[in-house]
């Protein structure tokens, strides 16, 4: 019996342990989260083949995995790595995300007034513009 050289998108999603179940890999792939050589693929049967270049969006980073080999059964996590060479940019550190943080101080003048602001306005809004 001959090797195929092209796989589901779904199940190779599976066998390289990308998502737990094949069915959130049906549901990853028909949502649009997956591109394959930069083509997005909303169809779980498409076929890939070694060489090609996935990219996924799954668990709030993105992935960029090239095909090695097609799975032939979902093993360990060591055998699922044989897959795929991970081209993923590395994950924000802790200390990254400190600092790319924006203060929850809104800027002066945005946002609702306060209460000294609305006195203003409601004396600005009864003044006789007669007396000025």
């Amino acid at each position: 019996m001959a090797v195929s050289q092209k796989q589901r998108i779904d199940k190779w999603l599976w066998f390289a342990r990308v998502v737990k179940t094949r069915t959130l890999a049906g549901k990853l792939v028909l949502s649009g989260n997956v591109r394959i050589d930069g083509i997005r693929i909303t169809s779980t049967s498409h076929h890939i083949k070694p060489g090609d270049t996935l990219t996924i969006a799954v668990h709030e980073q993105i992935k960029i995995l090239t095909v090695v080999a097609n799975g032939q059964r979902r093993g360990p996590a060591a055998e699922a790595q044989l897959l795929y060479n991970d081209l993923s940019p590395p994950p924000p550190t802790k200390e990254d995300l400190k600092l790319n943080r924006t203060p929850a101080q809104r800027e002066q003048g945005a946002g609702r007034p306060t209460k000294k602001q609305r006195r203003q306005m409601v004396a600005f809004a009864h003044r006789d513009p007669d007396q000025d």
